[in-house]
């Protein structure tokens, strides 16, 4: 593909790109900068947004069942920070430990330790933020997230179980607190500190890993190296990322990320909130361009992710004609836990003008996207059917 190939050129020959024929997303463009982000941003595969990166929907068409460290987006509170592993350390430490006192693991220890491998998916608990305003007509907060704030990947690492054992965790513990290594951070002028969010006991040595890779390779710099939490189904803020200490309680831990943030607010809540977020939940997405512009009479080949946070994905049906009528999806992918699956729909349109497409998930739970998702002020879990514009020409 020659690089003077505009890139709205391109988006459309992806958007329109035949049931035959693979597309294939250039990077020829140079690469933007975000705020404390350090891998590079081509515009083809990213959003800025602020301090954050979100991937674009087109930009996960020709890659497989995970996302590649390099189209993963990319949520920061500050900045990434540069840490060297041999002066990385985990502090473990807190009354939750039998003598209350603190024991330190290494880079080297951490790895010498029996690993695991989890796929699973890490989601911003605000993605598809944007749709409350733009869909259902509500006013929200926070980053304008569409549907790129989530990736899939292959995490291997320690059990958080066997960290906390060795460390001498007591039976009493009711509750972890692990802190990252990135910069304090300030709202309105109010230093909140690192971030940081608990875990119950329950959670912490259930199915969560302290990851060191990521797709088979050492963590990149912005998605947690050395080590960061991964907590499978849970939402994006728990996965602590360049995590340096664990506070260990024998009574229930807070802190903003699930007092002031992270907690659903609005008319439908008391005034303190929901209980703190945990579980995500079920979503699809398109792999186009909003507004892509795709030829009539032509078979096109629709594709585009499911997953849910509950489990596996049974069925994925797509509307061709705004919501009128529904058809199964072909599902690429074994449907498993804790990773996406992708599914596929041949369309010929012949009808030309605006349209949208719709995705609904529904998974082995039987839970199924809604119409509508109920309004919370800082706009977290939108889960309805997006409606994902068209143009046939």
């Amino acid at each position: 593909m020659s690089p003077a190939l505009h890139r709205r050129d391109l988006l459309r020959l992806l958007a329109a790109a035949p049931l035959s024929v693979p597309p294939v997303l250039a990077s020829a463009s140079p690469a933007t900068a975000a705020p404390g982000i350090l891998k590079p941003l081509p515009p083809e595969v990213f959003t800025i947004r602020g301090t954050n990166a979100e991937t674009r929907q087109e930009a996960l068409r020709d890659t497989g069942p995970l996302t590649p460290a390099d189209r993963f987006f990319v949520r920061n509170h500050t900045s990434t920070p540069v840490i060297d592993e041999r002066d990385w350390k985990l502090t473990v430490w807190g009354g939750g430990l039998r003598g209350g006192g603190s024991v330190e693991f290494g880079y080297g220890q951490l790895r010498s330790l029996p690993s695991v491998t989890r796929t699973a998916v890490v989601e911003c608990a605000g993605n598809g933020r944007s749709f409350f305003t733009t869909q259902q007509g509500e006013r929200v907060t926070g980053t304008p997230w569409t549907l790129g704030a989530v990736g899939a990947a292959r995490w291997r690492g320690a059990r958080l179980r066997d960290v906390l054992e060795r460390a001498g965790v007591s039976p009493s513990a009711v509750s972890v607190l692990p802190r990252g290594l990135d910069d304090p951070f300030t709202v309105d002028g109010v230093d909140l500190g690192r971030v940081r969010r608990p875990l119950p006991i329950a959670k912490a040595v259930d199915d969560v890993i302290l990851a060191y890779e990521m797709n088979g390779e050492p963590l990149p710099p912005d998605h947690g190296f050395p080590v960061r939490l991964i907590v499978p189904s849970w939402i994006g803020i728990a996965s602590v990322k360049w995590v340096g200490d664990i506070e260990v309680a024998e009574a229930p831990q807070s802190s903003p990320w699930d007092t002031r943030f992270y907690r659903l607010f609005g008319a439908g809540y008391p005034p303190e909130g929901s209980s703190p977020l945990s579980r995500q939940t079920v979503k699809s997405l398109v792999e186009l361009e909003s507004g892509a512009v795709l030829e009539a009479g032509r078979r096109h080949r629709i594709t585009g992710r499911a997953w849910s946070a509950h489990a596996p994905v049974d069925r994925v049906e797509v509307s061709t004609d705004s919501g009128t009528t529904w058809r199964a999806a072909r599902l690429c992918d074994p449907p498993a836990r804790g990773g996406q699956t992708r599914w596929t729909l041949p369309w010929r349109p012949e009808r030309t003008g605006p349209g949208a497409l719709l995705a609904r998930t529904t998974d082995r739970a039987g839970n199924t996207q809604p119409e509508r998702t109920v309004h919370n002020t800082q706009g977290y879990l939108f889960d309805a059917v997006v409606r994902h514009p068209v143009t046939v020409v």
